[in-house]
């Protein structure tokens, strides 16, 4: 490092503060959400700019897709077939959520604390027919950037909102959560259907 770059300072990150989706100032569209075996769910995404118009548009386009699909807590750009570091979370309701942080987008999201490891049932709107058991962090440290403004954000949350949080970033990473199994035995037939 040269005496030329800036460190981040850690308290310049914060929480979502003020943001909602209202923020991004577009409406949003509804995207088909792909299903695996499709290649984009096995690839790891790219940085995307947060202030991009593109961009912009996705994180819109990601909760506009989660809210009308019932049952649906966290959407990666990924699922709706493009291959972008961006991704929408909201447990608001869900009776599993203790921490909520409501409706929020993160882009370039990435795990800088991961802690109390946990085993948990998830499932996934691109793998529709199964769940399984995934062993994940349940105290959770996130850092990454608001779509429009590009404000860096340092997020901590625990329970079911950290798992939805590590389950979106998984998707932008490549990976689903039957990457994550312990094995065959730890996968089940979803009984309620979506």
């Amino acid at each position: 490092m040269t005496g030329g770059e800036r460190v981040p300072d850690v308290e310049a990150y914060t929480g979502l503060g003020d943001w909602t989706p209202d923020s991004l100032l577009v409406p949003g569209v509804v995207r088909p959400v792909v299903s695996a075996p499709h290649v984009v769910l096995s690839r790891a995404a790219g940085e995307v700019d947060p202030t991009a118009a593109e961009t912009v548009q996705l994180a819109a386009d990601l909760v506009a897709t989660m809210r009308v699909s019932p049952g649906c807590v966290g959407l990666a750009a990924p699922q709706v077939g493009v291959g972008a570091r961006v991704f929408a979370v909201d447990v608001t309701g869900h009776p599993k959520a203790v921490t909520v942080h409501g409706t929020f987008v993160l882009c370039n999201a990435r795990v800088v604390e991961a802690t109390r490891w946990k085993p948990g049932r998830e499932g996934c709107m691109s793998v529709p027919d199964l769940t399984g058991d995934v062993k994940r962090a349940s105290r959770l440290v996130v850092e990454g950037d608001l779509p429009g403004s590009g404000e860096p954000v340092r997020l901590v949350t625990d329970g079911f909102e950290a798992r939805a949080l590590q389950h979106e970033i998984d998707h932008c990473a490549g990976l689903l959560f039957l990457d994550r199994v312990a094995g065959a035995h730890a996968i089940y037939q979803r009984k309620v259907y979506l």
